[in-house]
């Protein structure tokens, strides 16, 4: 008897899983063991074993499609059986929604338009754009490196596609021709998207293109047809435009009584840029003065009257207004994103201390004198912070939702200003590597953010976030908490002031820190607990070495 195959739960975070590519295809025979497929999880790509053994039936999700925990893969059984009611029970169990329903309605109409086109006997394979990172939503081909009639092998790299964390590589998973490039460099496309296609040359592509549009086509006609109601409102309301009430606007005021016909935003203009609008020509109907002809003017130097009565001769100044409009990149739409949701979803709350740096100077200077590397001050923070949190684990924590997870591990993630945006890439166990450790990989690492080499295995899995704005002259300020971090600490730089000491007033060196807290998961007593720490280490750093 046929058994499906449903997608397992790699990992204890994991909701959804990309298929990477496909090791076996339909009709093949499988044993139990072998690899079927490789899965992208939330943390890793991994390997889809087979458990059972027989033929390959079906294949539900094609390559670089997503599938939820326990969804619908592939099904597996004898040679010719049928499980035509095994794909419908599968499909009701995939879920209840209104698309569901529709979709198995239609595949029983004998005019069903994804059905008219098969095109399984085509010798080719689409290439869909990957999901490369746990938070990208669409890619942009930087530049390809093959094109349309160049022969491909399996693992060829094909084109660099730039994802809103680092520009990477896209590989061939067959080999071929390739025989269709469907993005320029340049265009972005969605993840699923289709960029390209291999196969055997002369294959009719053509026939694979129109399925696969005619599939997507079906697809979102049946979602939009509840939807009929509220485009035909959203037609009308269009109707009612800004640009359509200024011209009934317009039309309303303009009149044959002598008065000067213009619209009212072209009074309004010539009102706040000093023109005489009777002076202006106008180029609407009957002569109407409109926006453009107010734009267009150009006046003469016209004589003004000084407070005594004397006049004088204001020369026109002449100004052009002008901008430049770039698309958002895809690293600056996912700091958008992901930075919108934690400010207006974690409640913050700042906590700020100012730490006297006197003694954390005079240290660094010792310790350059000896470190086989620069040691910077930022190093010495992150060092501070691992062993702040290690006294105080609640601050090492994530919000999950129905639950917190505190780390065990420190992970300290570094926000790296580049030209696009903003990274952050990690320093592991930072609580047990020394501040030479510490200090080259944060420039490696810089290093590769800035040219847009960092890997995923570079970005992922911070537990805490600092943000250092003190080379940039910058006192105090505060930052936006980084998910799935619970604190990020925002690091001023250190300014020569009068401090009180011993009674005294005497010039010190002092540093503001501000902690942002996730109210959900930390409270104003354990961030303040944990400043007082790290403020104890940096104002005596020998602690952090102990």
């Amino acid at each position: 008897m046929a058994e499906v195959i449903r997608m397992p739960k790699m990992s204890d975070t994991m909701e959804e899983g990309v298929i990477a590519s496909w090791l076996v295809k339909e009709g093949d025979t499988v044993k139990s063991g072998d690899i079927l497929a490789e899965v992208e999880t939330d943390k890793a790509t991994m390997e889809l074993e087979s458990y059972e053994d027989g033929v390959l039936l079906h294949i539900g999700i094609k390559e670089k499609e997503a599938v939820p925990v326990n969804g619908v893969i592939a099904i597996i059984g004898k040679k010719g059986e049928d499980i035509s009611d095994l794909l419908k029970e599968a499909s009701n169990d995939g879920g209840s929604s209104e698309e569901t329903k529709e979709e198995e309605k239609e595949s029983d109409r004998s005019d069903d338009t994804s059905e008219e086109i098969d095109a399984s006997d085509v010798k080719a394979s689409l290439i869909t754009m990957p999901k490369m990172s746990d938070t990208m939503t669409e890619g942009t081909i930087a530049s390809w490196l093959k094109k349309e009639g160049d022969k491909v092998s399996s693992g060829d790299i094909l084109a660099e596609v730039e994802t809103d964390k680092a520009t990477m590589e896209l590989e061939a998973y067959e080999d071929g021709t390739l025989l269709y490039i469907g993005i320029k460099e340049g265009e972005s496309v969605p993840v699923d998207g289709v960029i390209a296609i291999v196969g055997e040359k002369g294959a009719d592509y053509e026939k694979l293109l129109k399925a696969h549009k005619t599939k997507s086509s079906d697809k979102k006609e049946k979602k939009d047809e509840p939807k009929k109601e509220e485009k035909a409102v959203t037609a009308e309301s269009k109707s009612s435009t800004p640009q359509a009430e200024q011209k009934k606007s317009s039309e309303s005021n303009a009149s044959s009584n002598g008065r000067i016909k213009a619209s009212p935003l072209a009074k309004k203009m010539a009102d706040e840029m000093g023109y005489d609008i009777s002076k202006i020509p106008g180029s609407g109907d009957h002569g109407r003065i409109v926006k453009r002809d107010v734009e267009d003017y150009k006046p003469s130097a016209q004589p003004a009257t000084s407070g005594d009565g004397q006049q004088i001769s204001i020369p026109a100044v002449v100004g052009e207004e002008s901008y430049e409009e770039v698309n958002v990149s895809q690293m600056r739409k996912t700091i958008a994103k992901r930075l919108a949701e934690s400010k207006f979803t974690a409640p913050h709350f700042y906590l700020t201390m100012e730490i006297n740096m006197d003694k954390a100077m005079e240290a660094r200077k010792g310790m350059n004198d000896f470190s086989p590397v620069k040691i910077s001050f930022n190093d010495i923070i992150i060092k501070a912070v691992a062993a702040a949190l290690r006294q105080h684990p609640k601050i090492n924590s994530s919000w999950l939702g129905d639950k917190i997870r505190y780390n065990k591990h420190i992970h300290i993630g570094v926000a790296v200003a580049v030209d696009e945006g903003l990274l952050v890439p990690v320093v592991r166990f930072a609580d047990n590597k020394s501040l030479s450790h510490i200090s080259t990989e944060v420039k490696d690492l810089a290093n590769k953010a800035q040219n847009k080499q960092l890997q995923p295995s570079d970005w992922e899995g911070n537990t805490f976030t600092i943000s250092n704005l003190g080379m940039f002259g910058i006192e105090e300020f505060t930052a936006i908490v980084n998910p799935p971090d619970s604190c990020i600490l925002a690091v001023g730089g250190i300014k020569q002031t009068a401090v009180v000491k011993d009674g005294q007033l005497v010039p010190g060196n002092v540093m503001k820190v501000t902690l942002s807290c996730d109210h959900r998961v930390v409270d104003g007593a354990l961030g303040a607990a944990f400043l007082k720490t790290l403020k104890g280490l940096l104002e005596d750093p020998v602690r952090i070495l102990v």
